[in-house]
């Protein structure tokens, strides 16, 4: 890493300027959340506060962010076209967070977002090819650069989305993604994308301490839509043009852990035969909590998660495929287990409901006998 101190000291200041004014806008924010009823009531099982709590709070991460980038970063052709796609994913965010809008509203908004930072020259031009016994170096997609370039942005911004259901569990998961991304982008020497990093990283610190249970405020569609998009753009224009045999590998790992949750939610929805898009509750957090963990438990082990994928991300990009590939094994056992027994707890959940169905139905059939005995009872004494 050859990176001149003059950038490290503006990569400093960029994240030191995005956390203050994101944490000084929060509560300001927050106020205005209240005045405009941009409130989350709880409503539902999905929900786990009890009381009404401001969202919205995504525009402070987006001030944060905004001034940070606005002060430090250059502002080439990528980045103006990852800017004008954020103001129209905030935009959509924070009116959904005040009257909620039709999902394929929202989902063309985005498409619409991405390909604005498409147009701007963000996509995918080609990739390492995986099969490194090919003679082929690389995968050039021509054509195809645009779609899957809109694929990647709005999957990872809807995956961001998904998994905001715990206080801090978006927002800290984001950190984590966005600190791997920076120490990548800086073993890489790319100023430009780690000045960008940094300023989501601080805003993302900036606000995480009014968001951690109990949250006084939720970032809301504004801000876990706005970290999905700034994340997935982000990595388009560094880590996927890391000319390395596994590069691809790097932004997958970093942002397993919402990858992981959305596919497999998108894909249980399918085999129920449910619109994927459906809310329900069996997000990786909702499963964790079912198994007896409180909000904090669950978020610390999803933290503990992302952070062992994000450092195996690093390791990837810092030549240590191989301790990687260990650590990436490791952690697949775990997870293997990990899941072992949560289908386990959830076949005695489902065991525990039935024996209950049960006993209900056996007492229910006993109290018209019981009933008709008494009445006997009565009329000999009678």
């Amino acid at each position: 890493m050859n990176i001149e101190l003059s950038d490290l000291l503006t990569i400093a200041l960029t994240l030191a300027v995005s956390i203050v004014v994101c944490f000084a806008m929060t509560p300001l924010v927050r106020s205005f959340a209240v005045r405009v009823g941009a409130v989350d009531v709880p409503k539902d099982n999905r929900r786990m506060h009890d009381h009404p709590i401001p969202r919205q709070g995504g525009l402070a991460i987006f001030l944060g962010f905004l001034m940070a980038v606005v002060l430090f970063a250059d502002l080439d052709r990528q980045v103006q076209g990852i800017l004008l796609g954020s103001v129209i994913i905030v935009t959509v965010g924070a009116i959904d967070d005040i009257v909620p809008l039709p999902a394929l509203l929202k989902f063309a908004v985005q498409i619409a977002a991405a390909g604005v930072a498409v147009a701007f020259g963000v996509r995918f031009e080609f990739i390492a090819n995986p099969i490194f016994w090919s003679d082929t170096r690389y995968i050039y997609f021509g054509a195809w650069s645009i779609p899957i370039t809109i694929f990647w942005i709005v999957g990872i911004t809807n995956s961001i989305n998904l998994i905001d259901g715990l206080d801090g569990l978006a927002c800290g998961v984001s950190a984590i993604s966005s600190l791997s991304f920076l120490v990548i982008s800086l073993v890489l020497e790319q100023v430009n994308v780690a000045i960008l990093l940094a300023a989501i990283l601080g805003a993302c610190l900036g606000f995480i301490p009014y968001n951690l249970n109990p949250a006084k405020i939720f970032m809301g569609d504004t801000g876990a839509l706005l970290l999905g998009y700034i994340l997935s753009t982000v990595s388009v224009i560094g880590l996927f043009k890391f000319y390395a045999i596994i590069s691809f590998a790097v932004p997958l790992l970093a942002l397993a852990l919402p990858i992981f949750d959305t596919s497999f939610a998108i894909i249980r929805r399918l085999l129920k035969g449910q619109n994927p898009m459906s809310p329900d509750r069996g997000h990786l957090h909702h499963r964790l909590i079912d198994m007896g963990l409180s909000q904090k438990q669950a978020v610390a082990v999803l933290y503990s998660i992302s952070a062992v994928l994000g450092l195996s991300a690093v390791l990837i990009a810092t030549s240590g495929e191989m301790k990687a590939l260990m650590l990436v094994l490791a952690f697949s056992v775990a997870i293997i287990i990990g899941i072992a027994l949560l289908k386990s707890h959830d076949d005695k959940v489902l065991e525990k409901k039935e024996q209950e169905s049960q006993t209900e139905a056996t007492a229910m059939e006993k109290e018209p006998h019981s009933e008709e005995a008494e009445k006997e009872n009565e009329d000999r004494e009678g």
